[in-house]
């Protein structure tokens, strides 16, 4: 049974049902092998049309299978051969239509036959979605109510008037019978839908499949779904290119993860964020992740918490790492890590090729507010004069050591140049102690250093992808439809602000100006990233502490406002004061008002 279907979310009693049954000379698929086909072409649970066609094998039928179907040699003499049976069997079957699905008992015999006689004799095979009625029956009937599965007992069960009897046309009918039987058992569990028949016969409870109808309303775009639980918390959430087809797959034997099981159980809803392109779903769901910190979420909890590489100190810098940088900070950095242990790769390897300090405390040094202004000379740096690296006596053998190994200028703007898109500077001086150490067959220490290098590869390549975004204040990115139209993204310093698609024709140019300010969601995330974008106005690569300043508008008001306050508690306060003997060179009050 194939897992996967053109269309998601139609009804059964919109499927079209392509039943097919063989009779085959015993061996192999292939070209020579099919000695009969049957079809039945059923929809809504009425019979379309029907085929049958005896087949030319090319070859002798054996005496065991001519006991067992009754197909002789003589009988299948005049018949068409394999290819042309099999050419106007295809042509009047249609599998490529988008809600046919093709039905057989054990269909692994029948569809193998099929598809290997196709092949063999160069015809088009469309690889059809195919229902297998032998795994249907065993979730309809266990055995308790049958004892055993085979086609004519089955036929037997569900009051089929024909009897399976090894002809193609026969067989083919009584497996619609059983087809029809088996899904009116498994309506009630939730096999109602044509995406139900993928996992149809797999061991799912009840009571989880049922639960499948959450997704019934759920729309089929873009977006970003939340499992919630009775209390209202929430669960898990995902993003998906189609909602419902996403979320009903969890309510299949497709989803096999232990915690996710759990969770659908105590799962009573499903909350959907659509959203016009599945980038803005997978920036959303990150947001979200971020934000609710759902329990069964595992990945992408800490979406800010990827360390870049950055030089700190003075003339002699060290590398650090950090999860905060300004934008004149990223222009010299590399990043971001996916985990600390590829950061320390990475560091280890510039340190080496360039010949720096390392840094001797445990794991990666972390980034401080005074690294900017700590002379490298302090105390308190705690560095060695080793490097992370290979022996100085290992030069001898043709390995060069740790500070010979890079020839490429050091010093502070040697490290900047390296860390801002000279990567070259780190991977010549690498690459030629890899290619000694390989010479003199020290393959473990070569490898060491190439997955060094080629974390600091892959951190710069990062990079060079997120500064031009970073420094840019807006940006709105467009790529034309497979059906016409429009995709747009707005981004603005580096982050999401909206998206958009246009129809065919459409000019894309104001929903371009839309995408700006998309529309929120419950719990929505994004809110706060727009506001942070109004915050920090593109001066760093996450936040910056620069103030908004006020227009200069209100500045003067309030500037005048105050004026006149101080002016008016003056003039009341010498209103009511009295005359200080002894001072005659006061100014009273009346001159002081003839003076204003």
């Amino acid at each position: 049974m194939q897992a996967s279907f053109a269309q998601m979310g139609t009804p059964l009693s919109e499927v079209v049902f392509v039943v097919v049954d063989l009779e085959t000379t015993g061996g192999p698929p292939g070209a020579d092998a099919i000695t009969e086909i049957g079809a039945v072409r059923v929809r809504g649970g009425a019979v379309e049309s029907e085929m049958s066609t005896l087949v030319n094998p090319g070859r002798a039928i054996p005496a065991q299978i001519t006991v067992l179907t009754g197909i002789t040699n003589a009988m299948v003499a005049g018949a068409p051969p394999v290819g042309e049976a099999l050419s106007a069997f295809l042509a009047w079957a249609r599998l490529d239509g988008e809600s046919t699905v093709l039905v057989a008992h054990n269909a692994r015999f029948d569809v193998g036959h099929l598809r290997g006689a196709a092949r063999a004799l160069g015809l088009g095979w469309s690889e059809p979605t195919v229902l297998d009625t032998l795994g249907l029956a065993r979730r309809a009937w266990s055995r308790a109510e049958v004892p055993d599965h085979k086609l004519g007992t089955l036929a037997a069960l569900v009051g089929s008037p024909i009897r399976p009897a090894h002809r193609a046309l026969g067989d083919a009918r009584a497996t619609v019978d059983v087809l029809h039987a088996a899904l009116e058992v498994l309506a009630p569990l939730g096999v109602t839908h044509l995406e139900d028949l993928a996992t149809a016969a797999d061991p799912v409870p009840a009571r989880r499949r049922a639960k499948s109808r959450l997704a019934d309303g759920l729309p089929s775009s873009p977006g970003v779904y939340q499992f919630l639980s009775a209390a209202g918390q929430v669960l898990y959430v995902g993003s998906a290119v189609d909602l419902r087809r996403r979320v009903r797959s969890y309510f299949t034997a497709a989803e096999k993860r232990s915690r996710i099981a759990n969770m659908l159980d105590t799962t009573v809803q499903v909350r959907a964020i659509p959203t016009p392109t599945e980038i803005e779903a997978r920036v959303r769901e990150l947001r979200l992740i971020a934000e609710l910190d759902p329990p069964v979420n595992r990945r992408s909890r800490s979406p800010r918490s990827r360390p870049w590489l950055r030089p700190v100190g003075g003339p002699r810098p060290r590398l650090a790492a950090t999860t905060v940088l300004t934008l004149a900070q990223a222009d010299g950095a590399v990043g971001p890590f996916p985990s600390r242990a590829a950061l320390a790769q990475a560091r280890r390897a510039v340190e080496s090729a360039l010949g720096m300090h390392p840094w001797d405390g445990p794991g990666a040094r972390t980034a401080g507010p005074d690294d900017a202004g700590t002379p490298d000379g302090d105390a308190a740096g705690a560095v060695t004069g080793a490097t992370a690296g290979i022996p100085a006596g290992d030069a001898a053998a043709g390995v060069p050591d740790g500070d010979a190994a890079a020839e490429a200028p050091t010093g502070a703007e040697a490290v900047r140049l390296a860390l801002s898109g000279r990567v070259d500077l780190v991977a010549l001086p690498l690459l030629e102690r890899i290619s000694a150490l390989a010479a003199v067959e020290r393959f473990e220490e070569a490898g060491m250093w190439t997955a060094r290098l080629r974390s600091l590869l892959l951190a710069a390549c990062r990079a060079e992808k997120a500064r031009p975004l970073l420094a840019c204040p807006h940006l709105i990115a467009a790529r034309r439809r497979p059906g016409g139209g429009w995709e747009l993204v707005a981004v603005r310093w580096g982050r999401l602000a909206g998206s958009a698609i246009t129809p065919p024709g459409a000019d894309p140019r104001p929903a371009g100006r839309r995408a700006a300010e998309p529309s929120g969601g419950p719990g929505d995330a994004a809110r706060r990233g727009r506001q942070a974008d109004r915050d920090s106005p593109g001066r760093s690569a996450d936040r910056t502490s620069r103030p908004r300043r006020p227009p200069i508008v209100i500045i003067a008001v309030v500037a005048v406002v105050a004026l006149a306050i101080v002016l008016v508690v003056t003039l009341s306060t010498l209103a009511h004061a009295q005359p200080v003997s002894g001072h005659d060179d006061l100014v009273s009050p009346t001159s002081l008002k003839e003076a204003l």
